[in-house]
């Protein structure tokens, strides 16, 4: 069944496109209902429009807080079409049917966004547009109702097509969008209002997000995907421009967002080379063509494909060694022209520009699925530094050692459990990652290290001569004692194991240097 339209309401924030849309509906005969700045703008642009406050008798009060929340509105969106009493009631009294509703709602997210106050916050939280979104979208048997500019082009062709009808599909699209709308502003509003009263896990918890793009597939091609965005104002992979290149992937994205947050981590130039969404090259350097190249050392091999952040804007020299490798995407904050000419001649390569950093200190949450729920945790801020360290080891660490030691334990943080991570002069020159046992991940790691020294013609592990951090304790000194073999001089651990006496007279037996950051940063 298709419903003509013959009287519309509108009420919007976001007023982009809204005078094409009303001059449409009024040369299609449908009367034009509106209120405040909506009427305003519709009025100034010379298309006839009555008032929501002449239609229902009663002025609007309360600062226009109450304006549409009224029996002769929402019983004229509410009523059922083809229902004798139903429509008895809205003759008797006076009601006359609402055909289409266009709403979208107070600004609330932006007003979040742009740092506004408790009280500007709490004025932003619209209550009659989702009353009458949420009426409409009930009764969308007979109402239309649209939440989104986007939406005014499917209703004009509908009605072009169907005689000013919408059809059913169509009110049935628009209704599941609104109620979509509705639960996440809904969903943001008490998202905001809990972070307000420091209460970290509410007893109801909601998510909600807009579309930006649905993906090609997800992990694998047989799965589906599509990337959402928050209110969250944290610069990254969903609000980076793509600057070119191909359409980005679901695990481009993924270790894309992995990459930025781990190069964000430092003040100096640093780059972080990711796949499979673990480093295989971090370093820091005197810029980020020094800082690039030194990531690269550590395992050039499973550089090739990879994802390379930044944090710092790309110069031309910088692009122009970084395209001398296939790479998938490339992030920072900003490139120069003469960047991205050297980008362009590599049209797959994607290359995205943020406006900024994530910030690694700030407060969020971190959400996985699991059977019949979700799992909700505080993103890992936890930092280090200096003062935070205690030597437990009769060798005292050198102020060389004890700067790649915090580096070591500072990219521990983004490698996945359990991690091993080996530094030396202010780069890793061995990452082992998501191994059962932590024994492994230390061989691992040594092991990449003799293949990228046999790659720059040397004969010993780059390993030789570094430090190495432990994202969590040694639980007995093998572990500890592998990192030896491979030429480690001093080692980073939260310490808290039983066996603790243990791991430190066997750092002392090997002459090692050994400091306890009272942190543990596991990654599953």
């Amino acid at each position: 069944m298709s419903t003509a339209i013959r009287r519309a309401l509108l009420s919007v924030s976001d007023k982009s496109g809204l005078i094409d849309f009303a001059k449409f509906l009024h040369e299609s005969k449908v009367e034009l209902l509106s209120t405040g700045g909506t009427a305003k703008a519709i009025k100034d642009a010379g298309i006839p429009v009555k008032e929501v406050s002449e239609h229902t008798g009663f002025p609007e009060m309360l600062d226009g807080r109450v304006k549409t929340l009224h029996p002769t509105i929402h019983g004229g969106i509410l009523g059922i079409r083809g229902n004798a009493e139903h429509e008895k009631t809205m003759a008797d009294h006076k009601i006359g049917p609402i055909d289409l509703i266009v709403v979208n709602l107070y600004p609330f997210e932006q007003t979040v966004a742009a740092g506004g106050d408790f009280a500007d916050c709490i004025e932003n939280i619209d209550i009659g547009g989702p009353a009458m979104i949420r009426s409409a979208a009930k009764n969308h048997a007979g109402v239309a109702v649209v939440v989104d500019p986007v939406d005014y082009a499917v209703v004009i062709a509908d009605m072009k097509t169907n005689k000013n009808a919408v059809t059913e599909t169509t009110r049935r699209q628009l209704a599941a969008r609104a109620f979509a709308r509705t639960a996440s502003y809904d969903a943001a509003i008490s998202m905001w209002f809990a972070g307000q009263l420091n209460d970290e896990y509410p007893r109801w918890l909601s998510f909600g997000g807009k579309l930006k793009q649905t993906l090609r597939y997800g992990e694998n091609p047989h799965q589906t995907a599509a990337l959402y965005v928050t209110g969250e104002k944290r610069a990254g992979v969903a609000s980076a421009l793509q600057v070119q290149g191909k359409e980005l992937s679901y695990n481009n994205i993924n270790d894309t967002d992995a990459a930025y947050e781990l190069v964000a981590e430092f003040s100096g130039p640093a780059c972080a080379i990711i796949k499979h969404a673990n480093p295989c090259g971090v370093a820091l350097g005197t810029d980020c063509l020094d800082a690039y190249t030194k990531a690269l050392v550590c395992d050039p091999v499973s550089a090739f494909g990879g994802i390379i952040a930044l944090n710092r804007p790309i110069d031309g020299r910088t692009a122009a060694k970084i395209t001398e490798l296939f790479t998938e995407v490339v992030i920072a904050p900003g490139a120069d022209d003469e960047a991205k000419a050297f980008f362009a001649k590599k049209k797959n390569l994607r290359l995205l520009s943020t406006d900024g950093l994530p910030d690694p200190a700030t407060v969020g949450r971190t959400v996985r699925n699991v059977a019949g729920g979700y799992l909700v945790q505080g993103r890992d801020n936890g930092r280090i530094t200096k003062a935070d360290l205690k030597v437990v080891s009769k060798v005292q660490p050198t102020a060389q050692q004890m700067d790649d030691l915090l580096l070591a334990f500072t990219i521990c943080k983004h490698v996945k459990s359990n991690a091993i991570v080996y530094v030396k002069n202010g780069a890793t020159v061995g990452v082992g990652a998501g191994q059962m046992s932590r024994i492994d991940s230390a061989r691992i790691a040594h092991s990449k290290a003799k293949d990228a020294a046999k790659a720059l013609g040397q004969t010993e592990a780059l390993t030789i001569g570094s430090v190495v951090a432990s994202d969590a304790f040694f639980p007995f000194p093998d572990g500890l004692l592998v990192t030896a073999e491979a030429g480690a001089v001093a080692v980073i651990q939260p310490g808290g194991s039983i066996k603790d006496e243990d791991v430190i007279k066997a750092a002392d037996d090997k002459g090692l240097a050994m400091v306890f950051t009272g942190m543990r940063h596991f990654r599953h």
